[in-house]
């Protein structure tokens, strides 16, 4: 069994509906959906903010790099463009941490580079997970980060619906 952290993220479109389309994409293995957050872009600062989210998702036939693709796979049919690195984007999906994993590899790096500092992450994941640890890091409720830019949208929520099989 293998239980993974995914952060996901949008500001282009109707972002509310890319997250929502990531929420539907793990149905079937979602244990857990944070609220919404409003945050202002990182990295590339000229572009519109993002609003976010944190799963948690679990599945015994998955590793991380099933989550990887399936990720991958949800933001392919988001359209998603990457010309610009910390660039705007439909869908982003972004594997955090699965199981304490470690990884190196240039495609997969684990935990999540710059997660231990990125509100955008640990404060929707403190919401569904917090006594989750983060590899490497410690508790993420111990770890210290700006909130600058970062508001819950309590007027927006990520519907859990059930799929049935041949969906």
């Amino acid at each position: 069994m293998t239980r993974a952290v995914l952060s996901i993220g949008s500001n282009l479109g109707d972002r509310l509906a890319h997250l929502q389309s990531a929420v539907d994409g793990f149905a079937d293995v979602l244990v857990a959906v944070s609220p919404v957050y409003e945050t202002a872009p990182w990295g590339v600062l000229d572009q519109a903010d993002f609003l976010n989210a944190v799963l948690v998702v679990d599945s015994p036939g998955v590793d991380e790099w099933g989550w990887l693709r399936r990720g991958q796979s949800l933001e392919r049919a988001a359209h998603r463009v990457r010309d610009q690195h910390w660039g705007p984007r439909t869908l982003d999906v972004d594997v955090v941490t699965v199981d304490g994993v470690l990884s190196s590899d240039p495609e997969l790096l684990l935990p999540h580079p710059g997660a231990h500092e990125r509100a955008t992450v640990l404060i929707p994941w403190l919401d569904v997970s917090p006594d989750a640890v983060l590899p490497g890091f410690g508790p993420i409720a111990d770890l210290r980060y700006s909130v600058e830019g970062v508001r819950k949208r309590t007027d927006l929520s990520l519907d859990i619906r059930e799929t049935k099989i041949g969906e």
